[in-house]
């Protein structure tokens, strides 16, 4: 953002002259001046004006005669203003009094009209008044030709601003409320004839490397820009700009994490990794090799590891990491495990206590040699079993502590804290995360966070860029194909018996399903985590399916004489473990619940899910839930029901999830399909300060190029002494909210 020196001074330091004419004038000082752009954009700097960019162009020499308009298509053209007339007519379908104002234009020598249909007569004298005779406009809209006048050529409700002069292209800006984009050009127009002190961030020898314009022209050439190429090379400058502003902030921050000191983690022959190793009844993939060999050497440095590790549901995360404890437990530290739920951590100690046998028994009679204790500690243990899991981490005989926030708590001391595990990162919050880490002893701790959402290489660099990536793409042998199919209820509403039918038969094999809702009881607010409803027109079939209506209608209806349980995040803790324990058991045939089962949950013997009112929940979420099945070997099925109609957004998104498994493909299309914001933040995405014309979808090159220069420039230079405008730029950055982004890891 331009913000140096003059670029940063505020409205009144600059525009006291601008005010004091419209004063003249007997206008309000922000009537169509600063003080309105200040009060609606919420743009306080010269500077911050500069950087709202222009979000579209008119091309005003597109069309120069009436003969080269084309009927039903875009046209934008700049034209004289003949006279206006207003005519009312009845809306035939609501009945009411309607206004339809035909406005004559001239456009070279031929007549142009545009129509307007406003629903109140104020508004139509309005558009008169403001389209008077000899004002220079320019219009856009669609082009066609009248069915009563063949010979007439009109524009349907078009666009309307302020005609330039001497430009082909016309800058459309961003506005809300009172403000209009003429008035936003009004103002910048000004602005840059003022400034001439446009700080310059990138060097010389990188704007050469990379052939970029220098900021000055690049700012002049996004606001008023003469064609189509100064457009795109002030976008290629300004672009490489935000990119390289945030990747220079990660190099700062890899740089300072590389002088922190570390406990190097090498393990010892024989110990519980060898052990473990020795016995695995698997083999582990060609990818969780590799995976492991990465974080095997970060451990080995003295310097703390800051690892992301993402993979495909199933994809064998649990058994990397848990290699990587046992390393640090070799090496005489402890490892602490954090997950977000208390299902998901009761889950983690079953699993990890499972594989590592008699490993995991240290001081029991007949345990190995090289065992430790894992060790579990959740907020609604009793107070004695408490008290008993805190002295064994703080004497350091739980080797491996699995547990949920209540690690965070000031009571729990480690001995040893060698590494950290977050699982499901997102979860979870920077001082979180910091405050686990911060139990090291005075040692810093190694960190290894991980996730089953696949992140797109572009949003790994954008936003955890300070961390290295691994990436576990296979699935391990012996994983079934999950087959995924829409229900549309919308268009075949007699599918829905099928569902219950075919539940029915998995159950009857012997297998287990689950039944997922978006809601808990019938009464609830939409769950925060699901995606917005559906307008009431575009839905069909039941109301929003919730866990407490749900099971009893099936248990009396299709799934009568079936086992069915419950869970949700409302039941008291034993009693969600004790459902999840009668699940894996087998006593349970038929599991409805909410999103709490979507990660770690792990029951081999579940091969069906139904997923009602499936377009509530995101591509991501569909992809986590559905890898809940099909993980012991037989296939698995996944019915996503919905109400939404073909064609709309929420089917398009279903319908991707059904075709395909490969949740990396599916993250790409995931962020092409919503707002970059939902996945930045609003910071990042667009708003003031933050991402404005850099994506994350389309310009990964771009991104790619400024990690290496800044790199590069770190290197060369590390406090950026001969950048600085750079400097400056990177440390407002790091001082910001926009700092919560660059910390998510």
């Amino acid at each position: 953002m331009v913000t140096d020196q003059t670029v940063g001074l505020s409205w009144d330091d600059r525009f006291r002259d601008f005010d004091a004419r419209d004063r003249r004038k007997g206008k309000k000082a922000s009537a169509g001046g600063p003080g309105k752009v200040e009060e609606i954009l919420g743009l306080e700097t010269v500077g911050e004006l500069l950087t709202w960019y222009p979000r579209r162009y008119l091309d005003l020499d597109a069309v120069d005669s009436v003969h080269e308009l084309v009927a039903g298509e875009q046209a934008s053209v700049v034209v004289e203003v003949v006279g206006a007339t207003v005519h009312t007519y009845q809306d035939k379908r609501t009945g009411k009094r309607r206004f339809r104002t035909e406005v004559e234009t001239r456009l070279a020598e031929a007549s142009l009209w545009m129509t307007f249909f406003d629903p109140y007569e104020s508004m139509a004298k309005d558009r008169v008044e403001k389209l008077h005779r000899g004002r220079r406009v320019v219009a856009s809209g669609r082009a066609e030709q009248n069915r009563f006048k063949k010979q007439r050529w009109e524009l349907i409700q078009p666009f309307i601003d302020e005609a330039e002069t001497g430009f082909s292209l016309l800058p459309v800006y961003k506005v809300g409320g009172a403000l209009t984009a003429d008035e936003v050009r009004k103002v910048v127009r000004p602005v840059l004839d003022i400034v001439t002190d446009v700080p310059e961030r990138i060097p010389t020898w990188l704007r050469d490397e990379h052939g970029l314009l220098d900021a000055a022209t690049a700012i002049r050439w996004i606001h008023r820009p003469e064609d189509r190429r100064q457009v795109g090379a002030a976008t290629k400058r300004l672009k490489f700009d935000e990119a390289l502003v945030t990747q220079v902030a990660f190099a700062l921050r890899r740089r300072e994490q590389a002088e922190v000191a570390a406990e190097p983690r090498t393990g010892r022959d024989g110990g519980a990794f060898d052990a473990f190793d020795a016995r695995m009844p698997f083999d582990l993939t060609a990818g969780q090799r590799a995976v492991e060999e990465e974080i095997l050497a970060d451990l080995a440095r003295p310097h703390p590891m800051r690892r992301l590790l993402q993979g495909e549901v199933g994809s064998g995360k649990t058994v990397v990491s848990l290699r990587a404890m046992l390393r640090v437990v070799d090496s005489g530290g402890q490892a602490a495990l954090l997950a977000p739920t208390e299902v998901l951590a009761q889950q983690h100690h079953r699993s990890l206590t499972r594989m590592l046998g008699d490993l995991a028994k240290a001081g029991e009679l007949g345990a190995d040699d090289a065992a430790t204790k894992v060790a579990l500690l959740t907020g609604s243990m009793p107070a004695a079993a408490r008290r008993a899991v805190l002295l064994e981490i703080a004497s350091g005989e739980a080797g491996i502590v699995i547990g949920t926030h209540a690690l965070l708590e000031d009571v729990v001391q480690f001995a040893d804290l060698g590494l950290v595990v977050v699982d499901e990162q997102h979860r979870f919050g920077v001082e979180q995360r910091a405050a686990l880490a911060a139990k090291g002893a005075g040692r810093t701790p190694h960190e290894l966070v991980m996730t089953a959402t696949p992140i797109p290489r572009t949003v790994a660099m954008t936003v955890f860029g300070d961390l290295e990536t691994s990436s576990l793409t296979e699935l391990p042998a012996g994983r079934s194909p999950i087959q995924t199919t829409v229900v549309p209820l919308a268009d075949q509403p007699a599918w829905f018996d099928r569902v219950w039918a075919r539940v029915r038969e998995e159950v009857a094999k012997g297998h287990q399903v689950y039944v997922v809702c978006p809601r808990i009881s019938g009464d609830d607010k939409d769950d925060d985590e699901v995606e917005p409803p559906l307008d009431e027109e575009e839905r069909k079939g039941p109301p929003l399916a919730a866990v407490e209506e749900v099971a009893p209608a099936l248990e009396e209806g299709p799934l009568a004489g079936l086992r069915v349980g419950v869970l949700h995040g409302r039941m008291a803790p034993e009693a969600k473990d004790a459902t999840m324990q009668a699940f894996a058991a087998g006593d349970v045939d038929v599991l409805v619940s909410t999103t709490v089962i979507e990660v770690g949950v792990d029951v081999g013997n579940a091969t069906a899910m139904v997923l009602l009112d499936a377009d509530r929940f995101g591509i991501s979420q569909l992809h986590q839930l559905r890898g809940r099945v099909g993980r012991g070997g037989h296939p698995g099925l996944c019915l996503l029901v919905t109400g939404a109609r073909a064609g709309s957004g929420a089917r398009t998104r279903l319908d991707a999830v059904a075709s395909t498994t490969d949740g990396f493909r599916l993250a790409e299309l995931d962020l092409e399909l919503r707002r970059e914001g939902d996945v930045l933040g609003s910071r990042q995405s667009g708003a003031r300060g933050g991402l404005q014309l850099l994506s994350v979808v389309k310009d990964g090159d771009v991104i790619e190029a400024a990690r290496a220069a800044a790199a590069r420039l770190v290197d060369e230079d590390p406090v950026l002494e001969g950048s600085p405008a750079l400097r400056r730029e990177v440390e407002r950055l790091l001082r910001s909210d926009m700092a919560e982004y660059l910390d998510k890891a």
